[in-house]
């Protein structure tokens, strides 16, 4: 499932491609899932310009010039792609932007989906303000694995498996680490790992993939990368799992109980 630095990616990207241009068509697939119906969003967005799009936790909003907003969760292997002269398989959606080729919304589960004026989330993304220590103090509090609460987006949005695997390594806790255990200053080092594996990511997908709106690039990635075995310290890298998720981590991440 795409994450924030892809999604951060590829809303950059979608806005610097599509500003200003107006949505004159949208086709969706008979198993396409759209709230509410395709009618009714098309009714609504046709003719209108695409001011920006942003990611909001792990889904991604276009938001147009008449102040309605189209969420699109891309799941587990929804991919946005573009080419004027092949069409991809597996298109969910296609958005008709005017002067601009076909933009296909791609995914073989058929479970990327849109909707239309999604309501304010109850829990704060990862990187906002709000989230701070007196918040990672009350989340740490329970019993139940880090790993378990840090992709818990009821609590806290926008952190999924790969980049929490790497944020713990960086920080140095163990994935199945029960909350409650973890001390103040191991709290703290979370803290500081967040924006950091996020901000590298960022940059090393801009290096290597300037242009992307779909996929993953994650080759620079510390422990949860399935090509190496050990990491630049040495470390053999292991797998478990936690929470149901493939976690990979190494013995220099401390076990707190």
């Amino acid at each position: 499932m795409p994450e924030i630095p892809d999604l951060d990616a590829f809303s950059k990207n979608l806005t610097k491609n599509l500003r200003g241009a107006r949505l004159e068509t949208l086709v969706a697939h008979k198993r396409a899932k759209a709230t509410p119906s395709v009618a009714a969003i098309k009714k609504l967005l046709t003719g209108k310009k695409l001011l920006r799009v942003f990611r909001e936790g792990k889904q991604l909003r276009f938001e147009f010039e008449n102040k309605h907003l189209l969420g699109v969760h891309l799941m587990l292997h929804g991919e946005f792609r573009w080419e004027e002269h092949k069409k991809p398989t597996y298109v969910v959606f296609t958005f008709g932007f005017a002067k601009k080729p076909p933009l296909w919304l791609t995914d073989f589960h058929f479970k990327a989906n849109i909707f239309l004026d999604p309501e304010p989330a109850s829990s704060p993304d990862v990187l906002d303000k709000k989230v701070n220590f007196r918040f990672w103090k009350k989340v740490f509090g329970s019993p139940k694995a880090v790993k378990t609460l840090l992709m818990d987006q009821d609590i806290v949005r926008g952190m999924g498996n790969a980049y929490t695997d790497e944020i713990l390594y960086e920080a140095g806790i163990a994935p199945d680490s029960i909350a409650s255990g973890v001390p103040d200053n191991k709290i703290r080092d979370l803290m500081k790992a967040i924006p950091k594996v996020f901000n590298n990511a960022s940059k090393e997908i801009s290096k290597n993939e300037p242009d992307i709106i779909g996929g993953k690039y994650r080759a620079f990635m510390k422990v949860h990368n399935s090509k190496k075995d050990k990491t630049q310290t040495g470390y053999a890298i292991k797998k478990k799992s936690v929470g149901g998720r493939k976690s990979y981590y190494t013995e220099e991440q401390v076990l707190y109980k």
